[in-house]
């Protein structure tokens, strides 16, 4: 196996040969270009989106400042919007629903490092894919580590650290983030009530 077929089996592999440096490099390169336009190049931006991520819906907005390692394992629904300072290291899959909304600063790290100090030094990793349902919200602030699955309709809270899966139609929230509660037809009524 190459070290790219290695990274995206998940299995421990070595990302500093030419292969996977060259792609990383064509991220940045595309990812400059896109975090450098005038706020008013909608049109150029999204079509550098398109040509970095693996798959886009129609509707989509990611708010710069943007960074990913390879963008070609990130694919996006319908009606995607993120907001400032989105960061993705996408060693492995991202996917990422329909009417999905990520605030500021929030981080998705599929990638990680051995524990044991020798493997680290060797410069092995891993990467394992995360999943975001549809109809979820992150909050600002939050971090969605490897191997992570988010279930539809869920609202993660803001400075969440996300290690485990959370089912659908949750509320969770917390360092390590943890289910508060399910989301009910009474958070329909209060929020409609008080607006």
């Amino acid at each position: 196996m190459t070290e790219k077929e290695k990274m995206l089996a998940g299995k421990a592999y070595k990302a500093s040969g030419e292969e996977l440096s060259g792609e990383r490099q064509n991220a940045k390169n595309l990812l400059f270009e896109y975090n450098s336009l005038h706020p008013n190049e909608l049109e150029k931006r999204n079509h550098i989106l398109r040509k970095l991520l693996g798959k886009t819906g129609g509707n989509f907005f990611i708010e710069p400042t943007f960074r990913c390692d390879y963008g070609y394992n990130i694919s996006i629904g319908e009606n995607f919007y993120s907001n400032y300072n989105l960061t993705v290291l996408d060693c492995n899959k991202v996917t990422i629903g329909d009417n999905v909304l990520i605030g500021p600063n929030v981080s998705l790290f599929t990638a990680g490092h051995p524990v044991h100090p020798e493997l680290r030094a060797s410069e092995l990793e891993f990467a394992y894919p995360i999943h975001i349902g549809n109809n979820v919200w992150i909050g600002g602030g939050v971090i969605i580590n490897a191997g992570v699955t988010i279930g539809d309709n869920s609202v993660i809270g803001s400075g969440s650290v996300v290690t485990k899966d959370i089912p659908a139609n949750m509320i969770a929230v917390g360092n390590p983030c943890r289910v508060l509660r399910n989301i009910t037809e009474e958070d329909k009524t209060k929020f409609l009530e008080q607006h």
